[in-house]
């Protein structure tokens, strides 16, 4: 371990050092002066830097993701005199406990494939390759996905695995949860805008709270089973959701009349349609029998907005779900943010319930 060597938060007084440090350390994908300025504030983030006396040798930022039990190390760095001498190494430990402190499960990270000495350390701390991601780097090098359960010890996993879809639109994130299921049930779908605006076309409630309408969860059942999937739908309750969000008179009226069609038409093809609340254990069930499932969520705990939103449940552990977020846009998030998001259960049984009548929907594709 590196002697004399004190880890300490990140201070604005640190500035002039840490872009300094970071134009020592990498010729691209630099964090720029206004990143470290952004992140020196503190919000949502772990910012810890390692002295040597008056010297700032290393670095390391950690972000955590609002309403997860996820942390993942944006970026680390030792100045070149200094490494191999154990300060890396310091430094993820302390983020660990910082990150652990704050109520997170996992920290993630990415690493170049080529940089084997990175991996090699990762490794011998207990991270392993979970995922890769291909032309990552401006040098379009590629990525290792790694993580590290830091608060338990590992648990059984069930995890059929997922392709991730990024909605095109502020209102198709039903759309582009159901690709992501179809194409999971049937890899030879090929997953495209244009269908995903088709799915769209076929199950959209036509307003919602604001803007274009979302998807009516009967409406995108129909949509999978019209391109031959087996879809269950369950829905808490069998009025016309969403009302409670629209003010205006004709479009409550719309929503009231697209919502009894698309029940007429669920009930006309023999669509499975449970009248029953979505809860834990059942989530738990599906999972466990390796159904594809999508569910509405408040998204409030996640990005404080209070809308409506589909999400993908792709695994789950004794302690946690594990979500596909179709939307990258909140909260500037990248599309590795949005994939395999872990949420404890005791905290997904509250998103799992939106506005004051408590509804809550899911739609599932058994194999």
């Amino acid at each position: 371990m590196g002697t004399g060597i004190v880890i300490r938060e990140a201070l604005r007084d640190d500035l002039d050092a840490l872009v300094e440090l970071e134009n020592a350390c990498f010729a691209t994908d630099r964090l720029s002066r206004r990143s470290f300025q952004r992140w020196l504030k503190g919000e949502h983030s772990v910012f810890h830097v390692a002295t040597s006396g008056d010297a700032l040798v290393g670095y390391g930022l950690v972000l955590l993701h609002s309403g997860t039990r996820l942390a993942r190390l944006y970026s680390i760095a030792v100045a070149p005199a200094v490494r191999g001498k154990g300060i890396a190494q310091q430094l993820l430990g302390k983020l660990e406990e910082a990150a652990e402190d704050e109520d997170r499960f996992f920290m993630r990270l990415e690493v170049a494939k080529e940089n084997s000495a990175a991996v090699r350390l990762y490794e011998k701390l207990g991270y392993s390759v979970f995922d890769e991601w291909e032309d990552y780097y401006e040098d379009h090098s590629d990525a290792l996905r790694m993580q590290k359960r830091i608060r338990f010890p590992e648990y059984t996993r069930y995890e059929p695995r997922i392709p991730w879809f990024a909605q095109s639109t502020s209102f198709t994130c039903g759309p582009a949860c159901l690709l992501m299921l179809m194409s999971a049930a049937d890899p030879q779908i090929e997953i495209s805008r244009a269908l995903e605006l088709d799915l769209w076309r076929e199950a959209t409630t036509i307003y919602m709270t604001s803007g274009h309408g979302g998807c009516h969860p009967v409406g995108l059942a129909l949509a999978a089973q019209a391109r031959g999937f087996h879809a269950e739908v369950r829905l808490s309750l069998l009025s016309t959701p969403f009302l409670e969000g629209v003010r205006a008179t004709h479009k409550k009226e719309v929503l009231d009349l697209v919502h009894e069609q698309f029940m007429e038409r669920g009930r006309a093809s023999r669509l499975p349609i449970v009248h029953e609340a979505v809860s834990i254990s059942q989530l738990e069930s599906w999972l466990t029998e390796e159904a594809l499932v999508m569910v509405l969520i408040s998204s409030y705990r996640l990005n404080n907005d209070k809308a409506p939103h589909w999400v993908v449940v792709t695994a789950q552990d004794e302690l946690c779900f594990y979500l596909h977020d179709p939307d990258v846009e909140k909260l500037t998030r990248s599309s590795l943010d949005c994939q395999d998001i872990p949420i404890a259960k005791q905290d997904f049984g509250k998103m799992l319930i939106y506005g004051s009548n408590r509804y809550s929907a899911a739609v599932v594709l058994h194999r």
